[in-house]
């Protein structure tokens, strides 16, 4: 049984994912230049460090997390990828995108949530 999930531990996991949506941003910057430019290659060979990177971070929270919980947290990638896009490519963030990214954070609150609860169950 994995140990009990804090907040930190949470925070941790979405700082994560975070890293992995940032390889999607480094994946469009390299679109944006000819391919087999020297600028294509620094953008795809951040983007292919970046999973490298992620890659071990991720081991290290599926030894963290139950499978189930870490899984459910990459759902969030949607909202850090709607963030980046706003942020950095000034894409148009409609209510439909908002209202697509607040039910995939309800339903990672609710599995988060309903994991402590199971914990505390376990406890008793």
């Amino acid at each position: 049984m994995k140990k009990k999930i804090t907040l930190k531990d949470i925070l941790i996991l979405q700082a994560v994912i975070a890293i992995y949506t940032l390889s999607t941003v480094m994946a469009k910057l390299a679109s944006g230049h000819p391919t087999l430019s020297l600028n294509f290659f620094l953008f795809y060979g951040a983007e292919l460090a970046i999973l490298a990177i992620y890659a071990l971070l991720w081991q290290q929270m599926i030894k963290k997390f139950e499978l189930s919980i870490a899984y459910t947290n990459r759902a969030m990638a949607l909202l850090w990828s709607l963030i980046w896009a706003g942020v950095i490519f000034h894409d148009k963030i409609t209510l439909k995108n908002i209202i697509g990214v607040a039910l995939v954070i309800t339903g990672t609150i609710i599995v988060n949530g309903g994991q402590q609860k199971e914990e505390l169950c376990d406890e008793a």
